[in-house]
């Protein structure tokens, strides 16, 4: 690093700064404000909000690891996300917007009743705005302090302190601006972080060691290059280096992206997901926004991190398992000029600052919206609840970096979310479309996975495998519950019908009692948004991967599916 990469650095520092000191009064006015923008976000800023947040620092570090590894059809453990993506913003992001609360939380009290209704809502809060917010960060943590040790060669301890600098910066400028101004920042460090990837990229494969695309082709296996992974009875049999067993398939593409609550990518949408949505101006808006994040995510986003993970595997073929996701680090020291080596840390910060920002902002709204002022404060005045707002996101700060150095493997904080959450995402879906569902049944579906879990891991029966028993014996148990327990209210399901009016036939006893409220839910138009949004994303993504490799004609042939796709889909949301 030379003067030239820290004044960068530096320009982008202030420009964040700059940004939160901007929005700061607008954001103090009141909690929608704060956690909401106001909700009047056009759909490209909550859209780039989104893919910001999910383009942490260990990211590139993990699609690097998984590339180097696996080829690229590893990518698979997260790119069988898509079906549950799209769902979201075919069947979901109207409903969210339309429902009018400021918190994914706050819904369990529109749509359940009673005191069950009541301690879902305060748990759900502690748990997701705290619990499970803490691990999120805390593996973002850990990604960032990886990266600055293999930058530096510092100690990570020394690295630790220096990531407590950047998240003090971040908890300033998340609690003087609130949403609005995260998502601005968002918006231009995704930016930021893209053209630094997209640069890395170009020079690495280019570089004399690598040879270009030709030479990588010619170095290594060609069933690295495979889009899809290999599946059969044993995977000690197939060729590839991406493999599956029959049973590992079925657990990644048929259970993990319906069954499974992952931050992102939960079932129904939620979390900061569903913020986004019922910050956007309108429907259309939420909508669109929502569509545009999983086209970004999955479709555009990742060749870059890709290209680098291939080529990682031909500068260091050394590496250990362990090492691998630091071959995205290492290229960065041995191949990045000056000025560009500083534009590639902005780019890092820039991914560990959106990631942080809105994690913040959106754990803040938990615990200030569904537990300060729903039970400890109610009826204050809103520059009471900003201000507690602004002194929650401190202390979310400081909590994150004090488990921080508790998390040692962070493929292993995934594995966990994944597992304790299974069985949980099919009532996030049905509890929008099915009246039977109540309260207990979400508490029944949290609960029951901690209470399975430890049993798996006594008897050695680990992840993915673990999926089919967590989400087999949750769903069963939930359901159970749901016929053992009294329906929610009917006056809370009516008004819940009228605000939302979600449709479908599994509301038909709601429904007959409000012949007035006429559901806009086109069920058939929506299920075949579904299928091309699918079909729109795949087709995108292996497209543009064709053609980087050379494989022109492949590269159209998904181009051609990807447009009549997306014809479709223009067709079908305009009915």
């Amino acid at each position: 690093m030379y003067l030239t990469d820290y004044l960068i650095v530096a320009a982008y520092f202030v420009l964040s700064i700059g940004i939160a000191l901007y929005y700061s009064k607008r954001s103090g006015k009141n909690t929608t404000e704060f956690f909401l923008s106001g909700r009047n976000l056009p759909w490209y800023l909550a859209g780039l909000s989104m893919v910001a947040t999910t383009f942490a620092a260990d990211t590139p570090l993990a699609v690097t690891e998984l590339v180097a590894k696996n080829g690229v059809s590893g990518n698979w453990v997260w790119w069988n996300f898509v079906f549950g993506g799209l769902l979201t913003v075919f069947f979901f992001a109207k409903l969210w917007r339309r429902s009018g609360i400021m918190t994914e939380v706050e819904f369990a009290e529109i749509r359940y009743s009673g005191k069950p209704a009541r301690f879902l809502r305060g748990f759900r809060a502690v748990y997701l705005g705290l619990f499970m917010n803490l691990i999120i960060m805390g593996w973002v943590n850990k990604a960032m302090i990886s990266i600055l040790s293999g930058l530096y060669g510092i100690p990570e301890a020394t690295a630790i302190l220096w990531v407590a600098g950047i998240m003090v910066l971040v908890a300033v400028y998340s609690a003087l601006s609130g949403l609005w101004g995260v998502v601005v920042t968002d918006a231009i460090q995704f930016v930021i972080a893209m053209v630094g990837c997209i640069i890395l990229a170009v020079i690495v494969v280019n570089s004399q060691e690598v040879g270009g695309i030709v030479g990588m082709k010619e170095k290594l296996p060609h069933f690295v290059f495979d889009f899809f992974p290999r599946v059969g009875s044993n995977v000690e049999t197939i060729s590839g280096t991406f493999s599956l067993t029959v049973v590992s398939f079925i657990a990644y593409i048929g259970i993990q992206w319906w069954a499974s609550w992952y931050p992102g990518a939960e079932p129904g949408g939620g979390g900061y997901v569903a913020q986004r949505m019922m910050s956007a101006k309108d429907e259309k808006h939420s909508l669109l926004a929502t569509l545009f994040f999983q086209v970004a995510h999955y479709g555009l986003r990742p060749w870059p991190w890709i290209l680098v993970g291939l080529a990682s595997l031909i500068i260091y073929p050394d590496l250990g398992a362990d090492e691998k996701k630091m071959g995205f680090v290492y290229a960065i020291n041995d191949f990045m000029p000056v000025g560009l080596k500083g534009l590639l840390l902005a780019a890092f910060l820039a991914a560990y600052m959106s990631t942080i920002a809105t994690q913040l902002n959106w754990g803040t709204s938990y615990l200030i919206n569904d537990l300060y002022r729903r039970f400890m404060s109610p009826g204050a005045e809103e520059k009471k609840y900003v201000f507690a707002a602004r002194i929650i996101t401190i202390a979310l700060m400081a909590l994150s970096l004090a488990i921080t150095p508790f998390i040692t493997r962070i493929s292993g904080a995934w594995e966990f979310i994944l597992e304790c959450g299974a069985g949980l995402g099919l009532v996030l879906i049905l509890r929008w479309f099915w009246w039977r569902i109540n309260a207990w049944s979400e508490i029944s579906a949290t609960i029951t996975p901690f209470i399975i879990l430890p049993v798996l891991k006594y008897y050695d029966i680990h992840f993915p495998l673990s999926l089919f028993y967590l989400s087999g014996i949750t769903t069963v148990v939930w359901l159970i519950v749901t016929y053992l327990t009294k329906p929610t209210d009917e006056s809370v399901l009516m008004e819940f019908y009228k605000r939302v009016h979600p449709g479908g036939v599994l509301w038909n006893p709601i429904a007959k009692k409000l012949p007035e409220i006429k559901s806009t839910s086109n069920f058939p138009l929506m299920f075949l948004s579904w299928i091309a949004g699918i079909f729109l994303v795949y087709s995108l993504l292996f497209s543009i991967g064709s053609f980087i490799l050379l494989e022109t004609i492949n590269g159209f042939v998904y181009l051609i599916i990807a447009s009549v796709s997306f014809f479709v889909i223009n067709w079908a949301i305009t009915k």
